[in-house]
């Protein structure tokens, strides 16, 4: 099993920035890849970023240039940074664990980017 615990969502005007962080525990020698996926009311959870145990990256087209994930091996934490924050950005934003052939969820943390 792993847990995931999320922080740093909040309210934040167009233009500007926020770190979320996600923090792994549990069985987490398991884990190949760790990411971020948001959610809007009435839609399905869309990619953000993902970051692969190796180092590899890969992110949505929406949010290339202005969203950079990374991660702190040593404190099993992976990081969103989001820049130039935009009005479409406002989601509750998921952290994720591929585990095998598992996904494990972080509770969620709402994101809001007012106009």
């Amino acid at each position: 099993q792993v847990q995931l615990v999320e922080s740093g969502g909040g309210l934040v005007q167009a233009g500007g920035s926020l770190r979320l962080s996600c923090a792994a525990s549990g069985s987490i020698d398991s884990i190949n890849a760790m990411g971020w996926r948001r959610q809007t009311p009435g839609k399905p959870r869309e990619l953000v970023a993902i970051i692969a145990t190796a180092g590899s990256t890969n992110y949505a087209d929406s949010v290339k240039g202005r969203f950079t994930i990374s991660r702190d091996n040593a404190k099993n934490t992976v990081f969103l940074q989001m820049n130039s924050l935009k009005p479409e950005d406002t989601a509750v934003y998921y952290c994720y664990a591929r585990s095998n052939s598992k996904i494990y969820w972080g509770q969620g943390t709402q994101v809001t980017v007012s106009s």
